[in-house]
């Protein structure tokens, strides 16, 4: 692993936008690292999560269920966390929950 797939890694967590920028230097690697690729997948899973939860904590907190939104959004904040984690160390842990799930969903990442 070399620190540009680490770099892609990194940034594929930060924002959508990283997300994308970190799928473009993925295209110009040469070759293709199986770490920035399975980062690119966990990642996409965790943005996946928060943009869906994001909906839901807005809905809940219309209707008067603050509390059980803020727990929702604090999941989603650890999951991403755990991922940017194991990317800055260098490791592939599937993220809990959703780490699966993301690298068989978004098998188009290659």
């Amino acid at each position: 692993m070399s620190n540009d797939d680490k770099t892609i890694a990194i940034v594929s967590y930060i924002t959508p936008i990283g997300w994308i920028i970190a799928l473009i230097l993925r295209q110009n690697e040469n070759p293709k690292s199986n770490f920035s690729r399975f980062h690119l997948r966990q990642s996409l899973g965790v943005l996946s999560l928060v943009f869906v939860t994001g909906i839901i904590v807005k809905l809940l907190g219309l209707v008067g269920l603050g509390l059980i939104a803020n727990i929702i959004g604090i999941v989603s904040f650890i999951l991403w966390l755990i991922g940017l984690i194991s990317a800055i160390q260098g490791t592939t842990k599937l993220i809990p929950l959703i780490g699966s799930w993301s690298d068989t969903t978004f098998d188009f990442v290659k």
